[in-house]
C-alpha cells in the first residue's frame, strides 16, 4: 500500500516482498498456481529499518483457464477474490463454474486467503496460544482486519508485477473492497462487490438491530413452506432443555447452539437443505426418542467453529471503529426476547455471535478470555476514508439482496450512496449466497456495469 494518511492510519512503503511459487498443476480445464509472500505482521508500524519487524506468511491460489495458453495467460489481467469471512480461506475450486468460470474467460482469478486464515499464518486454538497472554492475542488479532488484508493485497500486486487490479469482494469480502477503495484506490482498476455493503459508520448495535429484523422474517418465511418443521424445531429446543444431547466432538448440544442451524436461512441455495437436516432429527431409542447419529453429525458441522474461529474472535469487529462493541448481538437479542432458547416457538438465529460461544465450543473455550478483550477494546482504527469515498473514481458496482440476513439492504443502500460513483444493482431474486445460485450472471451484470463506466469515461 501506498504511504499515505488517512483517518490517521499510515502505512510504509517497503521493499518488495519475498515470493515464491511452490507448485502447479492442471486439471478439469484449469492450471492453478500456489503463491506463497511473506508480508509484514504490522503494516502501519514506522519502519525501523534493522529487518526485525514480524511478518507472516500469506497464500493464494492462482486459477487460470485451459483455454488460454501460457502465453495467452500471461498477458490477462489479474482479477483478486476476496472471501466472506471473517476467518474463511479463500474458495478451494475442483472446476471452473458460475462466477468463477465467467471471469476466467477474460481474468487470471487469484483466490486469496486472507492473513489467519486456510495457509496464511492460521490462527486457531492451538497456535493463538502461543502468545503467550490473553492481552498479546489481543494484541496480535488487532493486525487481521480489512486494513490488514487490503494492504496484504497491495505488496502481492506489486509481487506479481500487476498495475491496478480487478477485484471481487463477496460478503466480508466486500467490506474488504471498501477498505481498499479507502485507503489504497490507486491499485484498484475496478471492483465488484456482491451482499458486501458495510455500514461505513455507527455501532454495531445498528447493525444487529436491522439483521434481527431480517432474520425474524425469513423465519416466518420460512415455517410458512414447511408447517411441519415448526412443530419439528419445538421439539427439538424442548427435548434439549430436558435432556443432555452431546455432538460427535463430545461437546453439548443446547438449545440456544441448535438456533445457529438458522444460518441455512441466509441463502437461497442452501434454505431447502434446513428441511432436509430437520427431517432426521429424531431416532427411537429403548429409552424414549434421542436425537439422531445423523442430524448430530451434520449439526456439529454448523455450529462448531474448529476449522474457523477467527469469525468468532473478529466477526464484530469488523463494524468497530473507535469504539467497543462490548458483545453487540448479545445485547441487542436482549432486545428481541422472541430469539430467546427459552422462548416458544423457538425461532433460528443467523450471523451473530455471542459470549457463550466461548464456553460451549470446544475450539472456542481456549480463546475466551481474548474474545472478551477484543469485545471491550475501544481504540479499533478507522476502515473507512469516508472523504476518499465520496471522491472515488474507481469505477464500482454493488449487488444489494433486498431480503438479506446478514447483510442489510438499507443499510447497504445508504453505503452506496456515500461512494462516488458506484452503481447498485438491488435485487430481491438472490440472498446472500447469490454467487452460489447464478454467479455466472451476477459476475457478468456487474463486470458489464463498471466496464460501460469505464468506456463512457474513455470516451
Amino acid at each position: 500500500m501506498a504511504e499515505r494518511d488517512a483517518s490517521s492510519q499510515t502505512t510504509q512503503t517497503r521493499t518488495p516482498v519475498p515470493h515464491f511459487v511452490k507448485a502447479r498443476h492442471e486439471f478439469r480445464g484449469m492450471r492453478t498456481a500456489e503463491h506463497y509472500f511473506t508480508v509484514p505482521l504490522d503494516h502501519f508500524a514506522p519502519a525501523t529499518g534493522d529487518g526485525a519487524a514480524e511478518t507472516i506468511t500469506v497464500f493464494a491460489r492462482e486459477y487460470v483457464s485451459s483455454a488460454h495458453t501460457q502465453d495467452e495467460a500471461e498477458e490477462l489481467p489479474w482479477l483478486l477474490f476476496l472471501q466472506g469471512g471473517p476467518g474463511g480461506r479463500g474458495n478451494r475450486l475442483a472446476s471452473l463454474s458460475g462466477w468463477s468460470k465467467a471471469a476466467a474467460r477474460d481474468f487470471r482469478i487469484l483466490m486469496l486467503d486472507q492473513r489467519g486464515t486456510g495457509l496464511s499464518t492460521p490462527i486457531d486454538r492451538n497456535t493463538l496460544p502461543a502468545r503467550d497472554t490473553a492481552e498479546a492475542q489481543a494484541a496480535y488479532l488487532e493486525h487481521f482486519r480489512a486494513d490488514s488484508i487490503v494492504a496484504d493485497a497491495e505488496l502481492i500486486r506489486a509481487a506479481l508485477g500487476s498495475g491496478p487490479w480487478s477485484i471481487y469482494g463477496q460478503s466480508y469480502g466486500g467490506f474488504c473492497a471498501l477498505t481498499y477503495l479507502s485507503f489504497a484506490p490507486d491499485g484498484l482498476k475496478e471492483a465488484l462487490i456482491t451482499g458486501g455493503l458495510a455500514p461505513l459508520a455507527g455501532h454495531a448495535d445498528d447493525v444487529y438491530r436491522a439483521t434481527f429484523a431480517r432474520v425474524a422474517a425469513r423465519n416466518t418465511e420460512y415455517f410458512s413452506w414447511y408447517p411441519e418443521d415448526r412443530r419439528t424445531v419445538n421439539a427439538i429446543a424442548s427435548h434439549l432443555r430436558q435432556t443432555e444431547e452431546f455432538l460427535p466432538d463430545g461437546g453439548p448440544l443446547t438449545a440456544e447452539r441448535f438456533q445457529m442451524v438458522g444460518s441455512f436461512l441466509g441463502g437461497n441455495t442452501r434454505v431447502d437443505g434446513l428441511h432436509y437436516l430437520l427431517e432426521d432429527a429424531f431416532t427411537e431409542t429403548p429409552n424414549g426418542d434421542r436425537l439422531s447419529d445423523a442430524f448430530l453429525e451434520q449439526v456439529q458441522g454448523i455450529v462448531s467453529r474448529l476449522a474457523n474461529p477467527l469469525y468468532a474472535l473478529l466477526h464484530e469487529s469488523i463494524y468497530a471503529q473507535g469504539q467497543a462493541t462490548d458483545w453487540s448481538g448479545w445485547r441487542v437479542l436482549q432486545e428481541n426476547p422472541a430469539f430467546r432458547p427459552d422462548a416458544e416457538p423457538l425461532l433460528l438465529t443467523g450471523e451473530m455471535v455471542y459470549p457463550w460461544y466461548f464456553e460451549q465450543d470446544a475450539a472456542l473455550v481456549p480463546l475466551r478470555q481474548v474474545a472478551h478483550l477484543l469485545a471491550a477494546k475501544t481504540d479499533w482504527k478507522p476502515l473507512y476514508d469516508h472523504t476518499q469515498l465520496a471522491a472515488n473514481s474507481v469505477p464500482a458496482a454493488a449487488a444489494v439482496y433486498q431480503d438479506d440476513i446478514y447483510v442489510d439492504s438499507s443499510l447497504s443502500l445508504v453505503t452506496a450512496a456515500a461512494v462516488r460513483g458506484l452503481q447498485v444493482w438491488e435485487t430481491a431474486d438472490f440472498h446472500h449466497d447469490g454467487i452460489a445460485d447464478d454467479g455466472e450472471a451476477i459476475f457478468g451484470r456487474l463486470l458489464g456495469m463498471v466496464r460501460s463506466v469505464a468506456g463512457s469515461a474513455g470516451s
